[in-house]
């Protein structure tokens, strides 16, 4: 398989995750399936939250409309830790007085 076709192919399941998850029923079936996946990117806690807030049925539909348009709401482990070290970095380099 080429690069380009398993960019594509991932690009289609997180567009096909995005588009499912507003679904109620169907939504929340999704989304429950996926809670060992959502935690483990996320964490514990957030992907707890994640997860329960996807699983409820008006609450998660209303939160999927919005990560549509704005991105995840609860950011992944990885990204929260980009985000810390940046900022220390970004301190650590501010001149003493």
């Amino acid at each position: 398989m080429g690069v380009t076709r398993r960019i594509v192919k991932a690009g289609g399941w997180k567009v096909a995750k995005r588009i499912i998850k507003p679904i109620p029923i169907i939504g929340s079936v999704f989304a429950f399936g996926l809670a060992g996946y959502e935690i483990k990117k996320k964490g514990l806690i957030p992907g707890a939250v994640h997860v329960g807030l996807d699983v409820t049925p008006v609450i998660g539909t209303a939160k999927g409309v919005l990560e549509l348009f704005t991105g995840d709401l609860i950011p992944d482990k990885k990204d929260r830790i980009k985000k810390s070290t940046v900022a220390k970095r970004s301190s650590d380099r501010s001149p003493n007085p």
